[in-house]
């Protein structure tokens, strides 16, 4: 599945912010918390690696563990983009994709996911679409209010 949207702000600056581990907690906020589990902490940038986590549904609710596994793609043409192919417990497989394209004055930022979940892949697919453009509604929310994380 693709969920894209608009963001005013350069494919530079979006790429920065993909990049800072503390994009993952504000862009899931309200929905699921990811804690580290190994290593214990995130880094300030993600690099190449896995990482392990447990997450929160509402962000107190255990749901499971998720490894998260950052894999640099190669810039194609003005696409830049980054991978994680994450899985866990019930998930064999948690594809994500993360292009960054220039449009218009602003950047064009596409989520491509893919799940395999076994007999759970239509149920996890469900949760995958809302999750995405949850993070998407946050991600125009952190755009608008000029990368205050706060808010």
């Amino acid at each position: 599945m693709e969920i894209s949207t608009y963001l005013e702000a350069t494919p530079e600056t979006v790429r920065e912010h993909v990049l800072r581990t503390s994009l993952l907690e504000y862009v899931a906020r309200g929905m699921i918390r990811f804690k580290p589990v190994e290593p214990d902490t995130f880094p300030e940038t993600w690099q190449p690696g896995r990482y392990r986590t447990m997450m929160y549904w509402k962000g107190f609710l255990p749901i499971g563990s998720q490894s998260i596994v950052i894999e640099p793609q190669p810039v194609k043409g003005n696409v830049w983009s980054l991978r994680d192919r994450g899985h866990g417990a019930l998930i064999k497989l948690w594809d994500h994709m993360v292009e960054v394209s220039p449009e218009g004055s602003g950047s064009r930022y596409l989520d491509r996911i893919t799940v395999d979940a076994g007999l759970l892949t239509p149920l996890i697919a469900l949760f995958a679409r809302r999750f995405y453009q949850h993070r998407q509604k946050r991600w125009r929310r952190l755009v608008s209010n000029e990368f205050d994380y706060s808010s």
